[in-house]
């Protein structure tokens, strides 16, 4: 029996209520909506006329929100191909040509992606909560792909993550900024360490 469409939709910017698709929950999770609004007012005045980078990009909502905001150029990258399907949809339906879906691994993609950028970009990862099957250490993992990207490409960095998982002070050269929670959810903000230092002088 088919099942009934799941949509979230775009909360803010030019595309303001446009529906996206969403893939099956036992594909991947979608991002809270309250998580979602906590993250781009944090970014609102800085995600003008940059770059975004999604990993595990599911329905790619992150990244299209971040579009509707002013990005002028979204990556994605996922390894579900029903998902993967979804996303592509979801992009042609608001500007597909500001948006560059990449189909397999985060872990294989991302660093391609970061290499050739030419300016510093946001980067958003939202791996599987760990406590699914097979993911054990998926955090562990998903901070070292982090670290291993040049520090020169990363203006800013999110990890949304179950809020039991405590977080490290510092990734590489990047320091936690803040982090908050919602429920069984949270995000945890990454700066550089000058940017750190400049915002506790504040």
């Amino acid at each position: 029996m088919a099942r009934d469409n799941i949509y979230t939709a775009i909360a803010g910017g030019i595309f303001k209520g446009k529906k996206l698709l969403l893939p099956p929950q036992e594909t991947t999770r979608s991002t809270k909506a309250i998580l979602k609004s906590s993250f781009f007012n944090t970014v609102q005045f800085d995600i003008q006329n940059t770059c975004f980078a999604e990993a595990f990009a599911g329905s790619g909502s992150m990244g299209l929100e971040a579009l509707s905001r002013g990005a002028k150029k979204v990556y994605f990258v996922e390894k579900d191909k029903a998902a993967f399907d979804i996303l592509k949809k979801n992009c042609d339906e608001l500007d597909a040509k500001k948006c560059v879906c990449f189909f397999g691994d985060t872990f294989q993609k991302l660093p391609q992606i970061a290499a050739n950028l030419d300016e510093a970009a946001f980067f958003y990862f939202d791996p599987p909560f760990d406590i699914r099957e097979g993911m054990g250490g998926i955090y562990e993992k998903t901070m070292e792909l982090f670290a291993s990207l040049p520090k020169s490409k990363v203006k800013l960095a999110a990890f949304e993550h179950i809020s039991v998982f405590l977080m490290p002070e510092r990734i590489g050269d990047f320091w936690l900024a803040k982090s908050r929670i919602f429920g069984n959810s949270a995000i945890s903000f990454y700066i550089k360490k000058d940017d750190f230092i400049s915002q506790e002088k504040v």
